[in-house]
């Protein structure tokens, strides 16, 4: 099973994106912020992130400095 985390601060793209990785082996996990996005990498397991640099609050880039501080998954900046 995959953990996909994807950050985005419009919901339509986090929905176009989970259509899009909707398959039996990939849990997607959706936040809306960089926060949100850290406390899920806190809880769970992740094996991608998918994150939207232009965010309110913490951006994406940010986001992924502090995500580096813990772990090394893949992030793909969107």
């Amino acid at each position: 099973m995959y953990h996909i985390l994807i950050c985005d601060d419009e919901q339509d793209i986090v929905n176009a994106l989970k259509i899009y990785l909707a398959a039996p082996d990939i849990t997607a996990f959706e936040a809306n912020t960089g926060l949100q996005a850290l406390e899920i990498m806190e809880r769970e397991d992740i094996h991608l992130v998918l994150m939207d640099i232009m965010m309110p609050g913490m951006d994406g880039i940010s986001a992924m400095v502090k995500i580096r501080e813990r772990s090394n998954v893949p992030v793909i900046l969107l």
